[in-house]
């Protein structure tokens, strides 16, 4: 006979946390009739008692000391939504050796320590969730571990940091620079005051680490991502960039092919017939391709209080589900691929150059000489003259197909080059 009450302990109470008690309060019939249980709001871990809150709760309810939580027989589930590394890693970690199940929307542990601790769970014999650590709403995790577990996923490429998609959207639609575009997004909420994790990129670094160890059942480390932000991008390239067709996003992908696995987040531009083109403003969209399914697209929102509440939900759905079946850590997604990464040589894409150069005949012969020398052909190819000297043009090409090695050491004789005055901008190109 299952359990008739589940109680939660609940770690941070800010954005998120605060959604997640408004949800287990307004849902209790519908929790109750998918589960069977009676699910309740045990404990409350904060860091500020005196802070003001949204929402008010139990004052019994709320409590400073970890231990009051973690030590708490009557805890059968632990939800943590305080964010951060330490000390949210060493509380998990407690929980599941005290036997409760963990559901976390931490994509910085996760994506750091989430094989680490998915082990720990499998060996305490312990559910560990962790669908709100990407794409906000979108159930992509869950999609991939049970969606496509009778496919072979080969290639995951998305948007999914919601702050730096609006900045780009705005930069194209209003043809406004960076710092006015991120300045907005502040005023609005958008970005931190200290924007650093969005704009370089990390934020989508981590997400995409999580999504392709379970993509490919390997265990991807933040730091085997390859990451480059958007701090970079002019209203010029953007420009140029919709003259030839294309959209501007922060793109993260994750491919696997025979010669291993390759893990980026860079600007990319993205072929405006492509789905990815149209995900606009805060919005997130994963689109996952199967050697059997073919391609599908996953979209939503990407934060959000009550969107990442929502997924937090799910996953204490079905942990609940687990308990009520006694089937609890005996699912969790362990690594059981070798993980072989990608060099340069390769990991091939087509490449958007923008160059100031020397307006002189035998300036694209010799580019194109050098290009071909490393088996690069170009697909694209414009020109005009450069505002800032008439004795200079400025340089657009498109490549087919070509090696990241290739287009580095092309780039390399480019900027060391008489001819060339400026290498502008070197972007991926998508679609």
């Amino acid at each position: 006979m299952g359990k008739k009450e589940v109680n939660i302990g609940l770690i941070g109470f800010g954005t998120v946390g605060t959604g997640v008690v408004r949800l287990v309060h307004a849902y209790q019939e519908d929790l109750y009739k998918q589960t069977g249980v009676s699910i309740h709001i045990e404990r409350i871990l904060i860091k500020d008692p005196l802070k003001e809150r949204p929402l008010s709760v139990q004052h019994g309810l709320l409590t400073t000391d970890p231990s009051t939580l973690l030590n708490d027989p009557n805890i059968d589930i632990v939800i943590e939504v305080m964010g951060g590394i330490e000390p949210a890693k060493t509380y998990i970690q407690k929980a599941l050796e005290k036997g409760k199940h963990v559901v976390t929307a931490n994509k910085d542990l996760m994506a750091l320590y989430g094989d680490e601790l998915l082990q720990l769970a499998a060996r305490c014999g312990c559910d560990l969730y962790y669908e709100a650590s990407v794409a906000g709403g979108i159930p992509i995790l869950k999609t991939i571990t049970d969606g496509f577990s009778s496919d072979r996923i080969t290639k995951m490429i998305g948007i999914v940091n919601g702050t730096t998609n609006y900045i780009l959207t705005k930069m194209m639609r209003e043809a406004v620079s960076f710092e006015e575009a991120l300045k907005e997004a502040q005023r609005l909420g958008y970005a931190e005051q200290d924007p650093t994790s969005d704009v370089d990129g990390l934020d989508a670094a981590r997400k995409m680490a999580i999504l392709a160890s379970l993509g490919f059942h390997t265990g991807i480390n933040v730091d085997d991502v390859s990451c480059k932000g958007i701090g970079g991008i002019t209203v010029e390239d953007l420009n140029f960039a919709k003259q030839l067709g294309y959209t501007m996003k922060l793109v993260g992908i994750a491919k696997r092919d025979e010669w291993g696995i390759e893990v980026s987040v860079e600007p990319t531009l993205v072929k405006d017939t492509h789905p990815l083109a149209a995900v606009n403003d805060v919005f997130n969209a994963v689109y996952v391709y199967g050697e059997a399914v073919g391609e599908t697209m996953f979209y939503g929102p990407g934060a959000g209080e009550l969107p990442t509440a929502t997924a937090v939900l799910s996953d204490l759905v079905s942990v609940v589900k687990n308990i009520q079946l006694g089937v609890t850590g005996k699912h969790m997604p362990l690594s059981y691929s070798e993980k072989v990464l990608k060099g340069k040589e390769t990991i091939y894409a087509k490449f958007f150059l923008r160059l100031i150069v020397q307006d002189e005949c035998g300036v694209l012969a010799k580019i194109a000489e050098w290009m071909a020398e490393e088996e690069i052909s170009l697909e694209k190819v414009f020109q005009k003259p450069y505002i800032g000297d008439q004795s200079q043009a400025e340089l657009i090409l498109v490549t087919h197909f070509a090696s990241k090695k290739s287009i580095e050491h092309v780039l390399d004789l480019l900027k060391q080059s008489d001819f060339i005055k400026e290498v502008k901008s070197c972007y991926r190109v998508e679609g």
